[in-house]
């Protein structure tokens, strides 16, 4: 293929993902919005009042970039996951790997189509927080290579998902039993610094920890971790979740029989 046809190619795959969740957006938009906002006024303005300050910060201003990085990461991993075992259980997919359309194009476009919905979920919490909080970005370039990176990470683990899935049931069961708890427990409702020595050991190995105090730093300046060293792991996650789901394209894992 032509360089002309690969970019067309990569934009029509985008465009046609970006289409399907705004087509749908009261199941794919205002979920995520209402969830949040719900958390604002429960953990920010109600219990948030009792808890008082955490890491210099009032409580709300604390868990508003956990929060915006939560919303982020469930849409890029839901977006590319649901759209791809879509076309899978479909069988559309067939038309498109019988293309001349490489591999890797394939997977940038799901992965670029699952960033913008999980970049635009994050948008749209960012706004939302700005009626409980003032937001004062410490570092905007911090902010927006975590956000991006992050979204891109998910966007693979939910290709991977895809290609691995073989019901609609198994779609569901990382956003159930591992996204959910290393969310919750990746430091978004608290530093781990309030956690005994043993158990900030433990939070250390939850990769999720990494992504929000990054993220957290880039706003308020705080962060458990060292921020560069989490975008280095964010990095070399990123790398070996696209070697792998590269190469299991490339078998036609899950999608040639």
């Amino acid at each position: 293929m032509t360089p002309q046809a690969k970019m067309t190619a990569f934009n029509t795959i985008v465009l046609r993902e970006i289409r399907r969740f705004t087509r749908i957006w009261p199941q794919t938009l205002l979920p995520p919005a209402v969830t949040m906002t719900l958390y604002f006024i429960i953990f920010g303005n109600l219990i948030g009042s009792r808890i008082g300050d955490m890491g210099g910060f009032d409580y709300m201003s604390f868990i508003v970039p956990g929060l915006i990085m939560m919303a982020v990461i469930t849409s890029s991993y839901a977006n590319v996951v649901s759209s791809f075992f879509s076309m899978k259980f479909q069988r559309s997919i067939e038309e498109l790997l019988v293309s001349p359309v490489p591999d890797w194009i394939i997977l940038a476009g799901y992965v670029c189509g699952g960033m913008a919905r999980g970049l635009g979920i994050g948008f749209i919490v960012t706004l939302l927080s700005l009626g409980f909080t003032r937001l004062e970005i410490h570092n905007l370039p911090m902010v927006v290579v975590t956000v991006f990176l992050t979204s891109a990470l998910f966007a693979l683990g939910g290709f991977i998902n895809a290609m691995l899935a073989t019901k609609f049931d198994d779609i569901s069961i990382v956003p159930t039993f591992v996204l959910t708890p290393l969310t919750y427990l990746g430091g978004v409702f608290y530093s781990i610094n309030m956690l005994p020595e043993f158990w900030q050991g433990v939070s250390m190995i939850n990769p999720i920890l990494y992504m929000v105090n990054a993220f957290r730093f880039g706003i308020l300046g705080v962060s458990d971790v060292n921020p560069f060293v989490a975008l280095g792991m964010i990095l070399v996650f990123i790398t070996l979740l696209s070697a792998v789901a590269l190469r299991m394209l490339q078998r036609g894992k899950g999608i040639r029989h």
